[in-house]
Order: C-alpha cells, then sequence, then structure tokens
C-alpha cells in the first residue's frame, strides 16, 4: 500500500478482536482525533470516529488564462502557416518536429491569444437565470424604485415581486428536473449544478 502513497489507520480492532473495518487516506494530516468504539443499531462493527482538518474556505486563484473569445485566429493561422514545415522538419525525428511545432505555436499564441483573469464562482452567470428572468428582475427594480417614489401602489408592487418569485421558483425546477433526468447521459451539466449549490468549494484528498 505505501508503493502508491496510501496508509491505512486503523489500528484498533473494529468487530471482535479483528480489525475488519480499514480507513485509506493518502494525507494523514487531515484526519485526526480517530476513536473507535460504540456501535450502531443491531451492527456487531464498531462506530469509527474521525475529525477532518481542513482550512475552511477557498483561496482565490491569481493564476491567468486564455482569452479565446479575444483571440484573431485568422491572424494566429497565417502566423503559424509562415513557417516553412516542410523545409524547418526535413530530416527530423519525431520528437524533435513536435518540438519545433510545439514552440512556434505556443510562439503564435502568446502574441495573438490575449491573456486574462481566471474568473472564480462568484463572477458566473447562475445557470437556471434565463434572459426573461432578467428582464423580469429589471422589472421588479424599476417598480420597487417607482413604489418608494410613489408612483405605483404596494400592491402592483407585490403582484411584480410575487411574479418574479414565481418565474425564479419555476425555472429552478425545471433545472432540477432536466438534470436529474439527464444526469446518466450528461453527467458534467448535473455535476456543475451541484458544485453550484455549495457554499464552500473544498478538496480534501483521502
Amino acid at each position: 500500500m505505501e508503493d502508491i502513497f496510501l496508509s491505512q489507520v486503523i489500528n484498533s480492532p473494529t468487530r471482535g478482536d479483528v480489525i475488519l473495518d480499514l480507513m485509506v487516506i493518502n494525507a494523514s494530516e487531515l484526519i485526526g482525533d480517530i476513536k473507535i468504539g460504540g456501535s450502531l443499531g443491531c451492527s456487531d462493527h464498531a462506530l469509527v470516529e474521525f475529525a477532518v482538518l481542513r482550512v475552511k474556505g477557498q483561496a482565490k486563484s491569481k493564476s491567468r488564462t486564455l482569452n479565446f473569445r479575444k483571440a484573431n485566429f485568422h491572424l494566429f493561422k497565417e502566423t503559424v502557416s509562415r513557417t516553412l514545415w516542410e523545409t524547418s522538419l526535413r530530416d527530423k525525428g519525431a520528437e524533435e518536429s513536435w518540438q519545433i511545432f510545439k514552440d512556434a505555436f505556443h510562439k503564435a499564441q502568446e502574441l495573438l491569444i490575449p491573456r486574462c483573469k481566471k474568473s472564480g464562482k462568484e463572477g458566473k452567470k447562475l445557470s437556471w437565470l434565463s434572459q426573461d428572468l432578467l428582464v423580469k428582475l429589471k422589472g421588479k427594480k424599476e417598480m420597487h424604485r417607482q413604489w418608494r417614489q410613489g408612483q405605483v401602489s404596494r400592491e402592483e408592487y407585490k403582484d411584480g415581486a410575487q411574479l418574479y418569485r414565481y418565474g425564479v421558483r419555476k425555472a429552478r425546477v425545471k433545472l432540477e428536473l432536466n438534470s436529474v433526468r439527464g444526469a446518466r447521459n450528461t453527467r458534467k451539466g448535473f455535476y456543475r449544478y451541484i458544485s453550484q449549490k455549495r457554499k464552500v468549494k473544498e478538496s480534501i484528498p483521502l
């Protein structure tokens, strides 16, 4: 087990005088306060309790990523095509040819594809927020402003706010239903929605 950088941390019997329950981890500093004792219901296995040691929250990424939306692909293609590949790769092996091509590609990439800050969760649009709901939200804010200025009645504002809340609930339920129905075929969409629902993003290797 140590050959693949894993370790087993249960060192006390969990059923009678033998160890039948294992806890295999790859980072021992993340687990602490392991307690073995008691049982759950009619089970003859001992309970295993432990604490996960972690720092709450997630550090903001300072990395920059390629901004393909502002890339000039036409000029990129022309730049790469200017290289006389037949001459440059003549009598070269596969590894050396790949390195020559990769260097030319990365050079054109640095010149013609700008970089931008990697956006976090806060900068992403909610998956259920459609254009129609955005229009209703703007209308709700505008009606709230008019109500504060006495231009519309409280009942009119309440009706507009209720219509927006109904649209939000309907959009969320529709998205959740579609995510569950298509979870087997489109797993990326399902797990993307699950990750958006999490308040704290964690990464704990075990």
